[in-house]
């Protein structure tokens, strides 16, 4: 597959990371000079420097024969343009953009769009990925990540293993004995900075960030199992009324959850004060400890830190923590910051390039993926799949499939019904698989699950 990518920031690095580690033919167009340098570099890709909207750059990018291009600059408008461009001047059959304005958004969906006048086949909102993102983080307040599948009847946690949990130094193997009924499946384990599957006769330990593929039925049961509470989340904060906390406060209202939003920008925090109509909106600094206390932070059951400032974000929900919040989630685009989490006692982390690069990747991905989630710093991926009877894994037991190490089954939905996959359990055309991969072995799992080439 022949894909141009406009855009050699952090959402086009990853992206270009991933297609050209699954053997695609990658082009990145970027005008800034040293990202397109620092990208060609790192990986087997070409690099254009240019305007990605200009004809003349596009042709040179090979958008004449490409099968897709994705528009992920930091420009709205570019991103239209480019994708009007490839249609109208290059024919390329699949678009996708990324945009950030509302107004945008607003307009695309509403009556008024039509497809020939703004030709975008996938919209990326990274606003609203991350405002979902957001809500359920509090909907699983006690996991530092999570996302759903399945349709909402799977749902992957991760959950900090800590000195109270009643598992640790218990093998894997011997939880499915002692909780025979729970739908849950231990799929990954980072220990020490690494992050690998385990093994039937792998052990948790004090520290470990297990990643657990759980029925959403029974993500409460499990979170008790890891000694976690399930505490409902009644009370929130949120530090940030841009268009992310924007997103959250109107879902909490309609949730009929007490919300607070706290905003630095006087017209902003007028903004949301008019749009919101049950939560209270504060102007002012939300590292300002007698504005948090005005906020009742200290009785919170939960504070969202999603600012446009990953800095005042950490310290925002640090000092959260340490006036009573019970828990703290923050909005962090730096990766490198993601150690701190710990450190720093936070409870739970949003990235924003993981949540736009995953719903990138759900529409590119080929055959019958229906979904996908990066996890950690693209470390490794959990897929959503439709078994097709021409796969080589129709049939099987699941012992039997020769998975690569680094892929683990996390759960099976079968006539509507989740299943937790055992070893003796086959797999059914149809049958929709999660499977958890490590980045290296997701191009063997694409090609277990026998897509095709030419998926349009």
């Amino acid at each position: 597959m022949k894909v141009i990518i406009c855009g050699a920031g952090q959402v086009g690095w990853q992206i270009a990371r991933h297609l050209s580690g699954e053997r695609n033919d990658v082009t990145v167009v970027d005008l800034n000079p040293d990202l397109v340098r620092r990208i060609t570099e790192s990986f087997d890709v070409q690099g254009i420097i240019g305007h990605a909207s200009y004809p003349d750059i596009l042709e040179r990018a090979g958008a004449p024969d490409a099968d897709m291009i994705i528009a992920a600059t930091h420009s709205d408008e570019v991103n239209m343009v480019t994708c009007q461009v490839a249609h109208s001047v290059f024919a390329i059959s699949r678009k996708i953009a990324r945009l950030r304005s509302q107004s945008y958004l607003d307009a695309i969906y509403s009556d008024l769009y039509r497809r020939d006048h703004m030709p975008i086949d996938v919209v990326i909102s990274p606003e609203k990925e991350v405002a979902e993102a957001a809500m359920q983080r509090l909907a699983a307040p006690s996991a530092f990540d999570t996302e759903s599948f399945f349709g909402g009847k799977g749902q992957l946690l991760g959950i900090k293993v800590g000195e109270d949990c009643p598992i640790i130094d218990t093998p894997l193997r011997q939880l499915t004995d002692l909780f025979s009924t729970l739908r849950a499946v231990v799929v990954g384990v980072r220990r020490g900075g690494k992050l690998f599957v385990p093994s039937a006769d792998d052990q948790l330990f004090v520290d470990d960030e297990a990643y657990v593929f759980s029925a959403v039925e029974d993500v409460g049961r499990t979170l008790e199992i890891f000694g976690k509470s399930t505490a409902k989340q009644d009370r929130v904060v949120i530090i940030g009324g841009g268009n992310v906390g924007l997103g959250v406060a109107r879902v909490l209202e309609e949730r009929r959850v007490r919300a607070k939003v706290i905003e630095k920008d006087r017209r902003r925090a007028e903004s949301a004060a008019d749009t919101l109509e049950r939560t209270i909106v504060l102007n002012g600094d939300g590292l300002d400890s007698a504005l948090l206390e005005e906020a009742n932070v200290g009785s919170a059951d939960a504070v969202l830190a999603v600012t446009d400032d990953d800095k005042t974000n950490l310290l925002a929900s640090v000092r959260a923590k340490e006036m009573g919040a019970k828990m703290s989630i923050c909005l962090v685009n730096d990766p490198t910051l993601l150690p701190l989490m710990g450190p720093l006692k936070i409870d739970a982390y949003i990235n924003p390039r993981a949540t736009t690069v995953s719903s990138i990747l759900r529409h590119i991905r080929h055959g019958r993926v229906r979904g996908v989630y990066s996890i950690g710093d693209a470390e490794a991926e959990m897929i959503e799949a439709q078994v097709l009877g021409t796969s080589s894994i129709a049939g099987q037991r699941v012992r039997e499939i020769a998975f690569p190490e680094g892929v683990r089954v996390g759960g099976i939905l079968r006539d509507g019904k989740f299943v937790k996959p055992t070893g003796d359990m086959r797999i059914e055309e149809g049958d929709l698989v999660a499977l958890f991969a490590m980045s290296p072995d997701v191009h063997q799992v694409e090609r277990l699950l026998q897509v095709s080439i030419d998926f349009f």
